[in-house]
C-alpha cells in the first residue's frame, strides 16, 4: 500500500513552510501477484512436443531391395549431390532420361513429386476433406491414408547420394516425400554408372541458340 509522510512545518524567524509530501509504495502485494500468475500460466500452458520425421524402416533381415519387383512406370529415382542439386529419372530403364533440378519449392523436386503422384495426393484430399466434415475419425483417416500410401499402383521412389551430398539435404528430400505423400521409398548406394551419367549431365554444355 502507498503511504504519505508529511515533513515538519516550522521554519527559521517563526515563518511557516509548506509541508512537503513523500510517497512510498509497498510493492509486496505485486511480488505475491506476480509469483500468482507465473503459477497460473505453469499449470495451464501445453508445452509443445518435439516432432520426429516418420520414417520407414527396413525389416530386420539384411535382404537387398529387389528393384525388378518394383513396376517401370511407377518407379522414381532421386540422386541428391553437391549445391543442392538434383537429378532424377523415371523407370528402371538403362539409358534413363536423366533431367536435373533443385528444392525449390514451385518448380525443383517437389513439383516433381507432385505430377508424378497427383492421383494419390488427390484421393488423400478427399479422405482429408471427410475427416474435416466428421464423416470418419482421426484413426480411419489415417487408415485410409496408410491404404492410399501403400496401394499397390503407388509410386516407389528410390533416393541415392553421391559423395558431395550434405545430410540436411536428406533430410529435405524425407520431407518432400512426406509432403507429397509418398509412402513408399528405399535409401540405397548410388551405383558407378549412375555417377557417370550424372557426371555428364552436370558437365554437359548449355544449348546454343540458333543462328538467326
Amino acid at each position: 500500500m502507498a503511504e504519505i509522510n508529511t515533513g515538519g512545518g516550522g521554519g527559521k524567524g517563526g515563518k511557516t513552510r509548506s509541508k512537503k509530501m513523500s510517497t512510498r509504495i509497498d510493492l509486496t502485494p505485486m511480488v505475491d501477484l506476480g509469483f500468482l500468475l507465473i503459477t497460473f500460466f505453469m499449470l495451464t500452458t501445453t508445452l509443445s512436443k518435439p516432432q520426429a520425421l516418420p520414417i520407414v524402416m527396413p525389416d530386420k533381415e539384411d535382404k537387398p531391395i529387389d528393384s525388378t519387383k518394383v513396376d517401370d512406370d511407377l518407379a522414381l529415382t532421386i540422386i541428391l549431390s553437391d549445391k543442392n542439386k538434383i537429378y532424377y529419372y523415371s523407370g528402371l530403364g538403362d539409358n534413363p532420361d536423366v533431367k536435373q533440378t533443385d528444392f525449390d519449392p514451385n518448380e525443383g523436386i517437389r513439383k516433381v513429386l507432385r505430377e508424378k503422384n497427383a492421383k494419390h495426393i488427390a484421393d488423400i484430399e478427399k479422405q482429408r476433406t471427410r475427416l474435416r466434415s466428421k464423416e470418419i475419425n482421426a484413426d480411419e483417416y489415417k487408415q485410409e491414408v496408410s491404404k492410399i500410401r501403400s496401394a499397390k499402383d503407388a509410386m516407389f521412389v528410390f533416393v541415392k547420394a553421391d559423395e558431395d551430398a550434405t545430410y540436411a539435404n536428406l533430410i529435405d528430400i524425407l520431407d518432400e516425400l512426406l509432403i507429397n505423400q509418398v509412402g513408399k521409398y528405399a535409401i540405397v548406394d548410388i551405383d558407378p554408372i549412375e555417377l557417370d551419367m550424372i557426371n555428364g549431365t552436370n558437365n554437359a554444355a548449355p544449348p546454343v541458340d540458333p543462328a538467326p
